[in-house]
C-alpha cells in the first residue's frame, strides 16, 4: 500500500467541498483494494438495488456501501449480524465528509459462500413446498428413458452399461448438456424443457459423477431446481456419489445415489424371473424326494409290521411308484408352464417395441391416406356434376338464349322494358334487342290485338325504322 502526501501552504484557503474532494482522492489512492472483515448491521436493502450497511467489530464501525452491479453477483443473501470477509475501496462521500468503503466482493467468513447459498435455497424452496412428497410424480414402469448429462462423462458409460444388462429393450434418448461451468445451468434447463416439448421419454434422469461442491454447483441453482419442479416427466436426480447432496435430489421426484443406481432404479432385471423358476424347481424336486423318502420310509416300517402280507406291500409298493409318477408328471407340468409364461413375456416384451407399434400405426395412417383420396375424388366428382346440371339450367333461363329463337326484347328511350301496348304511343321511338345487333324504330300505332296488325295497317311498312 502506498500513501502520496501533497503539501498543503498555510496560505492556501480550501472551501468545504474542496476539502472532501481532496480527502476523497487521498483515501481512494491510498486504499485503492484492501480486504476487510467484520459484522454488517444496519443493513438496507432499497429499491434501487444498492446496498447500504455498517460494518463493525468490538471496536469501531465504518460504513459501507455496495451497489446494485455486484450485488448480482453474489451467491448468497446476508443478513444482519453475519460476519463477512469485503474486498474494496475506501472512499468519502462529499455531500456529508464521511469516510466509507465501496464493496466489490464479499464473501462469508469462515463457512463458505457456496455452502451457505446452497443453505439458504434449501430452506427457501423447502419453505415453498417444493420438496414436498405431494408433489412427487410416482416413476412409470419405463419403455423409454431420457437421459440428460455430458456424452463424454462416466455417468452415461455407467448408465447404459447397467441398462444392457438388466433390460436391454428400454430405449435410451440422450440429452447432452455441459455438466459444470457456465454455461451448464441453461443447457441442463434447456434439456429438461425440451425433453417435456417432445413428450417421447416416460421418465428423465438428470445427474452426472462425483466432484467437488464447486464442480455440482449447477445442480444447486435455482434455475435448474424449478425446471425439474415444473417438468411433466417424472425426474430422477443421480448426482455425484452418495455422500453427495444437491438442491436437485430434494426437488426430483426421485433421488437415486449414483447414476448406475439411477438407471438399476428404472430397469426390471431379467435374471429374477430366470432365478424364480430355478428356486421353484429346486423347491419341487425336494419335495418330491421327501414325498418319496417318507413312502418309502412308510414301507419299511409296514415290511418291519407286517412280514407275511407280501400283497399289501406291493399294492404300497405300487401306489408308491404311481405317487412317483404323479409327482414326475406335476414337476414336468409345472415346470412346461413356467417355461412358456417366460416365452409368453418375452413375446410381450418383444411385441411392445416401439419399432414395430410405430409400424403398425404407419400402416393404419397409409390406409386411412388412401380412403381420405379416394373421398376426396368422390366429392369432387360429384360437384362438378352438380357445377355442370346447374350451369345448363342458367343457360336455359337465359335471355340470350330466348333471344336465340327469334324473340326480340323491346324498351323506350328510358331503357325501360315494354310489356304493354298502353306504355306507347304514336311517334314514340322504341329499340328492339335481336340476337345480334339491335333496331331503334317509330311508333306508328299501337293496339291490343294479338300477333300482327290490323289489315286497315297492313299496307303500311315499317319503313321508317332505323338500324
Amino acid at each position: 500500500m502506498f500513501i502520496f502526501l501533497t503539501t498543503v501552504q498555510n496560505s492556501d484557503i480550501f472551501t468545504v467541498s474542496q476539502l472532501n474532494q481532496r480527502a476523497k482522492q487521498l483515501l481512494e489512492i491510498s486504499f485503492a483494494s484492501i480486504r476487510v472483515e467484520g459484522e454488517i448491521s444496519s443493513l438496507s436493502r432499497p429499491s434501487s438495488g444498492h446496498w447500504y450497511f455498517t460494518l463493525k467489530d468490538d471496536r469501531a464501525q465504518v460504513r459501507c456501501a455496495m451497489f446494485r452491479s455486484r450485488t448480482a453477483l453474489l451467491k448468497f443473501q446476508p443478513k444482519e449480524g453475519d460476519k463477512v470477509e469485503l474486498r474494496g475501496k475506501v472512499s468519502l462521500y462529499e455531500n456529508r465528509g464521511d469516510y466509507q468503503l465501496i464493496v466489490d466482493a464479499m464473501k462469508p467468513a469462515g463457512e463458505g459462500a457456496l455452502l451457505l447459498a446452497f443453505q439458504q435455497l434449501k430452506e427457501r424452496l423447502a419453505a415453498a413446498g417444493w420438496f414436498n412428497e405431494e408433489y412427487k410424480k410416482p416413476l412409470p414402469t419405463a419403455q423409454r428413458v431420457g437421459v440428460i448429462t455430458s456424452p463424454t462423462g462416466a455417468a452415461i458409460h455407467d448408465i447404459l452399461t447397467v441398462f444392457r444388462r438388466r433390460c436391454p429393450a428400454i430405449e435410451i434418448d440422450l440429452y447432452p448438456t455441459a455438466v459444470q461451468g457456465k454455461e451448464a445451468t441453461a443447457q441442463i434447463v434447456a434439456a429438461i424443457e425440451r425433453a417435456n416439448r417432445d413428450n417421447r421419454v416416460d421418465v428423465l434422469i438428470v445427474g452426472r459423477g462425483g466432484g467437488s461442491l464447486e464442480d455440482l454447483w449447477c445442480f444447486n441453482e435455482e434455475a435448474v431446481a424449478q425446471a425439474i419442479f415444473a417438468s411433466a416427466i417424472p425426474v430422477v436426480s443421480a448426482v455425484g456419489h452418495e455422500v453427495d447432496f444437491t438442491i436437485a435430489d430434494f426437488v426430483a421426484d426421485a433421488r437415486a445415489p449414483t447414476p448406475s443406481a439411477a438407471a438399476e432404479l428404472l430397469s426390471p432385471d431379467q435374471s429374477q424371473q430366470v432365478q424364480y423358476l430355478t428356486q421353484l424347481r429346486q423347491r419341487l424336486l425336494q419335495g418330491f424326494r421327501r414325498t418319496q423318502q417318507q413312502r418309502r420310509q412308510m414301507i419299511n416300517n409296514l415290511s418291519v409290521r407286517v412280514r407275511g402280507p407280501e400283497r399289501a406291500l406291493q399294492q404300497l409298493a405300487q401306489q408308491t411308484d404311481q405317487l412317483e409318477l404323479r409327482l414326475k408328471r406335476a414337476f414336468q407340468v409345472q415346470n412346461r408352464s413356467r417355461q412358456e409364461r417366460l416365452q409368453n413375456l418375452q413375446r410381450n416384451l418383444a411385441n411392445q417395441h416401439p419399432e414395430r407399434r410405430l409400424k403398425e400405426q404407419r400402416q393404419v395412417l397409409q390406409l386411412l391416406e388412401k380412403q381420405i383420396t379416394a373421398s376426396m375424388r368422390q366429392q369432387l366428382q360429384k360437384a362438378s356434376q352438380q357445377l355442370g346440371s346447374q350451369a345448363r339450367l342458367l343457360q336455359g333461363l337465359s335471355p340470350l338464349n330466348v333471344l336465340s329463337r327469334g324473340y326480340s326484347i323491346t324498351t323506350d328511350v328510358n331503357q325501360s322494358v315494354i310489356q304493354h301496348a298502353d306504355q306507347l304511343s304514336a311517334g314514340d321511338r322504341i329499340r328492339s334487342r335481336l340476337q345480334h345487333g339491335w333496331v331503334e324504330s317509330e311508333v306508328l300505332q299501337t293496339g291490343n290485338e294479338p300477333f300482327g296488325m290490323p289489315e286497315s295497317d297492313a299496307s303500311h311498312s315499317a319503313a321508317d325504322n332505323k338500324s
